[in-house]
């Protein structure tokens, strides 16, 4: 079933007219009829989790927004998809620009924000064009500004582009650089839906959540809640990449198979070549890598699913997490070690500097993790990785920390002898083929 990409492939439905024809804003219709406080029961009902990460349930984190008698309050869309791996909100936002702006407009009302933000990623430049014209079109037709549809509702979207900074994917360090400040994380409490933009109540989403109300509000929260299976309900959105005959974005219902996701002809098709499964990244860079013994059976011995239950089922002692979906599928010729090596130096370039842990302890991992990769590591170094990650994950102010430190840890947890047999042959480390040894430099040109 598809509820968000169900008319993505009709032309030219990145426009209003198009998109109209096609059932659009039949959902805003029927939700501006309706009392803001009903839409968020829907919300509520539907079960919808966010799509961004972490996987809260939307309509609890609406219910959290405070409402001071004259304060205004606000809906920021979290539209910084700076994730590596994951660029689903991307082809919504390219694609689909309309629909991110009814559901929007129906969020704004239920909300009571009458200034709207949509803080997209620097890097998406092209897209700002794309969503700038949507909101034109849905205002000259009516759908924003003042007296919406002749409702009494008056609502206005802003696109603020960011500086391509990953650390502003956060919520809190969004906000600070919606404000114009450094984006830095906030200490919470006091948390957004109290204190956020300007120090009003605020209700931080990300683009695929808000875009899910849509047809939440077309088809009923409990109709949405018996789509997927458990706590995972509806349908989520995958960005699928890496060693797979077919990559893209596939929107799926949560009781799909991970195995059926990889080899079936309808989805990624299988692995180049014929080639074995190694591991998974199964949410985006910043979730634990699971091996392909563990990434079909969860420790029970049970199928494992694509749903947020399934894929954690065990804790990280076994099992990872949806993430923000974006599906990172390793072949047997990879490297674990390079690959996370190029993750700690990513999240070592990312990290914003406030918390001592983070900002010492990235930098730190990165350093060892290209000892170990270039052939100059020791095998005490493999044990310090383990010591430094634990003193960065749970000890920062924003979740940076822990997207650093879980994947070293389920690399070394899964995968120990790769990293030990980096430390016993160095130079064949250097010439043995894991699919990126273009990449590698001379040990003779190595600095570290």
């Amino acid at each position: 079933m598809k509820l968000l990409l169900e008319n993505a492939h009709i032309e030219g439905i990145r426009y209003y007219e198009i998109y109209r024809k096609h059932g659009g804003y039949r959902a805003a219709e029927k939700a501006l009829k309706m009392a803001p406080d009903e839409i968020v029961e829907e919300v509520k009902k539907s079960g919808l989790r966010g799509r961004g990460g972490a996987g809260f349930p939307a309509g609890m984190k609406w219910s959290f927004l405070a409402k001071p008698e004259g304060v205004p309050r606000h809906l920021v869309c979290n539209a910084d998809e700076s994730e590596p791996g994951t660029f689903k909100d991307r082809y919504l936002m390219e694609f689909l620009p309309h629909l991110l702006i009814e559901g929007l407009l129906i969020s704004s009302f239920a909300l009571g924000s009458n200034l709207t933000f949509i803080y997209i990623r620097g890097e998406y430049a092209w897209i700002v064009d794309v969503l700038e014209q949507a909101i034109a079109e849905a205002k000259t037709n009516g759908w924003l500004g003042k007296n919406i549809q002749g409702t009494g509702f008056d609502c206005e979207i802003h696109v603020q582009r960011g500086a391509g900074a990953y650390i502003c994917g956060e919520e809190t360090a969004l906000l600070e650089s919606l404000e114009g400040k450094r984006g830095n994380p906030r200490i919470k409490p006091p948390f957004p839906a109290v204190q956020g933009l300007w120090l009003r109540p605020t209700v931080v989403n990300n683009v695929e959540t808000l875009a899910a109300v849509v047809p939440i509000m077309n088809i009923g929260g409990e109709a949405y809640s018996k789509i997927g299976v458990g706590r995972s309900t509806g349908t989520k959105l995958i960005s699928a990449c890496g060693n797979i005959n077919k990559p893209g974005v596939y929107e799926i219902e949560m009781n799909l198979s991970v195995e059926e996701f990889i080899y079936s002809d309808e989805y990624c098709s299988g692995i180049p070549k014929g080639k074995k499964l190694k591991a998974c990244i199964p949410g985006g860079s910043s979730v634990p890598i699971v091996p392909a013994n563990l990434l079909f059976k969860t420790a029970k011995g049970e199928t494992r699913y694509m749903n947020y239950e399934s894929l954690s089922d065990g804790g990280f002692a076994t099992g990872t997490m949806m993430g923000s979906g974006g599906f990172i599928v390793l072949d047997e010729d990879q490297c674990v070690v390079r690959h996370t090596m190029t993750l700690a130096r990513f999240y070592n370039h990312e990290s914003c500097g406030q918390c001592s842990p983070c900002r010492e302890g990235t930098g730190w991992m990165y350093k060892i993790l290209k000892n170990i990769e270039y052939g100059k590591g020791k095998m005490s170094d493999i044990d310090l990785l383990w010591d430094i990650q634990g003193k960065i994950e749970g000890n920062t102010i924003c979740p940076l920390g822990d997207a650093a430190a879980w994947p070293v840890a389920a690399a070394i947890r899964h995968f120990r002898d790769e990293f030990e047999w980096h430390v016993t042959h160095p130079e064949e480390a250097q010439t043995r083929n894991y699919g990126l040894a273009h990449y590698a430099e001379p040990l003779s040109t190595v600095t570290v």
